[in-house]
């Protein structure tokens, strides 16, 4: 069985994963996967440099600043660019959860709807939490503005969105203890498994 946790940047998707693999659940993490794949694979290097029109690697690794600043401006590369990763990523995802011994997995992914790895997953966690609490955890953790955070809420699904289309929700703010929640759905998940 496969669990998808999603939501939007800064509700905390890291944390709450965290907890999931104390429980000895495995957790796979597509953000980081795709970065991978646009670092390391030469048809993605090839297929972004030609999806932007400009060398994206003139570093030697992505410039991932500059493909976010043109991604977020322009809905049609933003597409392109998907297109291109997401198919890789979901095959890595399915050849590594076939290969776990665990009674189920996790793939954790900030746009499991938008990317479409929502139909790989059997059942879905939404993590949120306040809007204020998520623009201080990303300026402090990735150095943007709150303009360039409030930008990236805006490119994504809303919190309601997600939470209609979820069958469970974590509500991950200050005043709000995750565990409990995290150990009802690992109990649901596992009861469900023994029925």
């Amino acid at each position: 069985m496969k669990l998808g946790i999603t939501g939007g940047i800064g509700s905390g998707k890291t944390s709450v994963c965290r907890v999931f693999r104390v429980l000895g659940i495995p957790v796979f993490s597509a953000d980081p996967e795709a970065r991978r794949i646009m670092n390391d694979h030469p048809d993605i290097i090839k297929g972004i440099n030609r999806i932007t029109g400009k060398n994206m690697y003139a570093e030697g690794v992505l410039n991932s600043n500059e493909l976010a600043s043109i991604i977020f401006n322009n809905e049609e590369i933003l597409m392109k660019v998907n297109a291109l990763v997401h198919p890789l990523v979901f095959k890595y995802f399915q050849e590594w959860a076939d290969n776990q011994n665990a009674p189920y997995v996790i793939m954790e992914a900030a746009i499991l709807f938008e990317s479409g790895a929502s139909s790989l997953v059997d059942r879905i966690a939404v993590v949120v939490a306040p809007i204020e609490e998520r623009i201080a955890r990303v300026t402090l953790r990735n150095k943007l503005t709150r303009e360039q955070v409030m930008d990236r809420i805006k490119n994504q699904m809303d919190d309601e969105t997600r939470i209609r289309m979820s069958d469970y929700v974590i509500n991950n703010s200050e005043n709000e203890m995750i565990i409990p929640a995290i150990l009802k759905i690992h109990e649901d998940i596992l009861n469900h498994l023994n029925s």
